[in-house]
């Protein structure tokens, strides 16, 4: 009988996160001060962070323990089986094998729930009582309602409005855990006051969002900010998976010509990536591949560059690819993707030619999506479409080359909650959609003037 699923018993559950700083073969630009330009402190970061989590998004240390308390939680479902796609490789007749790690079984539904956890952990033994948010697709606002809840913290999430409407379930699983979810932009704050003063329809953006929950977050006492994406230790929580999934591929005696993942804001690309960048750092020759929406191209036509998380520009100035701290993305049905920065390590590796990045519509994502549904059985979220569509591609590719190759995706998360989308694809109301340059143009504006990385 042929080998399906790699699996690891939960004594061999990686005990410390990676943090890729410490191999980090160029110097990345620091995050800097809006009102002074210098880089910023620890202490400037307080009001919004426990100090806990500074320390660790400043830290050059290799290697950072994983608390027993977040490993005890994270036994719930980790680790994750590796998976080995035979059918999906049959249909695509193609010289490859293509290995998934399956993080769509957590609770939550997808890797969310592996940064979501530790983040209530240190806020929890910080001191804090109450932590704000924001959510694109519902993803991570749902993981960080179960994890505020497992830990007894309160929880107050900012939802993009088109996916509040798009996706009413996955506000229905924040209530569920005990979150209040509130459609963004809102009236609640004067971030959002503002937004709807000038555009009362506005079907909102991951960066109007991420400015209500901080100006929420420092209204009131004992709360705290927390990120889903974006930032280093949100980057260096998620590398569970990517190690988990190199112990179960040396069980295996298989090494990946190519990893891949989609990408938003990073965090799930860089949890499988990660530890196979160290690879290629170290002299191992790996292809690392990151996919994302041809409506939100930040890493293919965006710039690198210094720009806001956020719309009211309440974070430091993060160097990143950037479409612009004001864009608002078209409504795309995945909504996790929709932001208009990257994480500034992909950012860095980008630049430095580490890995790289490609662009993929929604209807060839969706295609995707719905051939892989129809094959391996397990309905992908509109999000995890897009490095299927990848994974598509790079068969072609290997199959146009003459050569075989192993592929490692991270399946992100299920879609069972995103069936609204597909139903939209299925009954071909879904339209290709590329940004346009002129949109671009004007996005850009928002930055001139900024310091240059």
């Amino acid at each position: 009988m042929e080998q399906i699923k790699v699996l690891l018993n939960d004594e061999e559950i990686p005990r410390q996160w990676y943090n890729i700083m410490a191999d980090m073969p160029t110097p990345m630009r620091p995050p800097l001060h809006p009102g002074t330009g210098k880089p910023v402190a620890a202490e400037d970061l307080a009001p919004i962070f426990p100090m806990n989590l500074i320390e660790q998004e400043v830290s050059t240390e290799r290697w950072i323990d994983i608390p027993d308390e977040v490993l005890q939680k994270y036994l719930i479902w980790r680790p994750t089986p590796l998976c080995r796609a035979r059918n999906f490789e049959k249909l695509l007749d193609a010289p490859v094998k293509i290995y998934y790690k399956m993080e769509g079984n957590s609770p939550a539904g997808s890797h969310k729930p592996n940064t979501a956890i530790p983040q209530a952990y240190y806020n929890k033994v910080f001191g804090i009582k109450r932590l704000s948010t924001e959510t694109g697709a519902g993803q991570w606002g749902s993981a960080l309602s179960m994890a505020c809840q497992m830990f007894g913290l309160e929880c107050r999430v900012f939802m993009v409005r088109v996916s509040y409407e798009q996706k009413p379930y996955r506000r229905m699983m924040m209530h569920t855990w005990g979150a209040t979810c509130i459609p963004s932009p809102s009236n609640l704050t004067e971030a959002g006051r503002q937004v709807l003063a000038e555009h009362p329809d506005s079907p909102g953006s991951l960066g109007i969002a991420i400015s209500e929950a901080i100006e929420d977050a420092v209204a009131h006492q004992d709360s705290r900010y927390s990120l889903g994406s974006v930032l280093n230790h949100v980057l260096l929580h998620q590398t569970i998976a990517g190690l988990e999934a190199h112990k179960q591929l040396e069980k295996i005696g298989v090494y990946p010509d190519v990893v891949m993942g989609c990408a938003g804001g990073g965090s799930n690309f860089a949890g499988i990536s990660l530890p196979f960048v160290r690879d290629k750092i170290h002299g191992k020759k790996v292809k690392i591949v990151g996919a994302e929406p041809t409506s939100c191209p930040t890493m293919t036509r965006g710039p690198f560059a210094y720009d806001f998380g956020d719309l009211a520009k309440k974070t430091p100035l993060l160097p990143m690819y950037t479409l612009g701290h004001d864009y608002v993305p078209a409504p795309i049905h995945a909504g996790g993707l929709r932001y208009h920065g990257m994480a500034p390590i992909i950012s860095h590796l980008v630049h430095e030619n580490l890995i790289e990045a490609r662009a993929y519509n929604q209807l060839e994502t969706f295609e995707a999506g719905v051939r892989w549904a129809r094959t391996e059985g397990f309905i992908p979220a509109p999000e995890t479409d897009h490095v299927i569509a990848a994974v598509v591609d790079e068969a072609r590719r290997a199959k146009e080359e003459g050569k075989e190759k192993v592929i490692l995706f991270n399946w992100s998360g299920h879609g069972l909650v995103d069936l609204a989308s597909y139903e939209a694809y299925l009954s071909g109301n879904l339209m290709p959609y590329e940004l346009p340059d002129e949109e671009i143009k004007r996005a850009l504006k928002a930055i001139e003037g900024f310091p240059k990385p």
